[in-house]
């Protein structure tokens, strides 16, 4: 028997491997899209206005405090009606960081397509920052006196 009736499949001419590389590196970025695209739609469909579809924020049942993520999901169910000012009024953070989020899924899909290797941390500095920021806003948007603007 020759080489070729034992393993049809080793003389098969092979895919070229920048070819499959990139497109292996591009799996992450189009899952990433196609979930947040599929969320998005449920969002958009099923109001979070309306009781019963969503459960309560776990730390506002048991603190009776809003978390800097209280009123997101009304947020984004807000944006995806292309009312802006309305989502404001529920989570000005999250309104500030979409921007952001999308850039940044663009900046991981470009460095995918490019084949380009992943950063996998930011530099503490902007950890520390974007830390300090969220816990400042949890904090204020629970002072009526200091910001009764920022609570949902």
């Amino acid at each position: 028997m020759t080489r070729t009736e034992q393993d049809p499949v080793a003389d098969a001419a092979p895919a070229p491997q920048g070819t499959t590389s990139r497109s292996r590196a591009l799996v992450g970025p189009v899952v990433a899209a196609v979930g947040a695209m599929g969320a998005l739609a449920v969002l958009a469909a099923v109001d979070p206005n309306s009781p019963g579809h969503y459960p309560t924020c776990p730390f506002l049942f048991l603190t009776g405090w809003y978390c800097p993520g209280c009123g997101s999901l009304r947020a984004l169910h807000d944006l995806t009606q292309l009312d802006v000012a309305g989502a404001w009024g529920m989570n000005p953070l999250l309104v500030l960081a979409v921007p952001f989020v999308v850039a940044s899924w663009f900046a991981w899909l470009l460095r995918s397509a490019r084949g380009r290797p992943q950063r996998r941390t930011l530099p503490a500095g902007v950890i520390v920052t974007l830390l300090v920021v969220v816990v400042a806003y949890g904090v204020c948007r629970n002072i009526p006196a200091l910001a009764p603007w920022l609570a949902p």
